[in-house]
């Protein structure tokens, strides 16, 4: 079965069985309509949370300062395709990454989280991430570290997938907890807090 599919079946078991607990008391048609409506918001909040999931993660990682990045200044040259590329660490695993300022989360292919050690069955749920090549399902985990430079990360939030092939991205959930960077003279630079 697909995932969409499993997906779907999962949660229409979800919402059959408090429906089917409903209808086996009884109530009256009010009734049972309030308690039905109530379930259905439940379930919606539910799945609001579950589909928001990494970035409710994230905003738990900024609020309880459980993630970290720490180091002086790193520079990197400008490719001459005009992208940036790290040699990037993580979980001391020696990878070069495409650092994009567009793309939300950073991203690992599945080769990159294996070398690593990531454990890419830490949530049960996968997640749909829009990419440039349109939706892709992945799956969420954390990198205890990635070390870009001097620049340390640790317990950062990453996607793995097959779909992004052998690519891994620094994203904008690694750089948004700098204190600042920016593009001087074709050259990227990366400051901590």
């Amino acid at each position: 079965m697909e995932m969409r599919g499993a997906e779907i079946l999962l949660y229409g078991l979800i919402i059959l069985l408090p429906l089917s607990s409903l209808i086996a008391r009884r109530p009256k048609p009010g009734a049972l309509a309030r308690m039905a409506l109530a379930w259905l918001g439940i379930f919606a909040i539910g799945l609001l949370i579950a589909s928001q999931r990494t970035w409710i993660a994230e905003a738990a990682h900024n609020l309880f300062g459980e993630q970290q990045v720490a180091g002086g200044e790193t520079r990197i040259r400008m490719a001459d395709d005009g992208h940036f590329y790290g040699d990037v660490m993580v979980n001391g695993t020696s990878r070069r990454m495409l650092i994009d300022s567009g793309a939300t989360t950073t991203a690992l292919s599945i080769e990159t989280a294996k070398a690593a050690g990531i454990d890419v069955d830490e949530s049960p749920f996968a997640t749909v991430i829009e990419t440039a090549n349109g939706p892709v399902t992945a799956q969420v985990a954390t990198a205890k570290s990635i070390v870009i430079g001097s620049v340390t990360a640790t317990d950062l939030g990453v996607v793995v997938s097959p779909a992004f092939g052998s690519t891994d991205v620094i994203g904008m959930n690694l750089l948004s907890r700098l204190k600042s960077w920016h593009v001087e003279d074709q050259v990227l630079v990366l400051t901590p807090k």
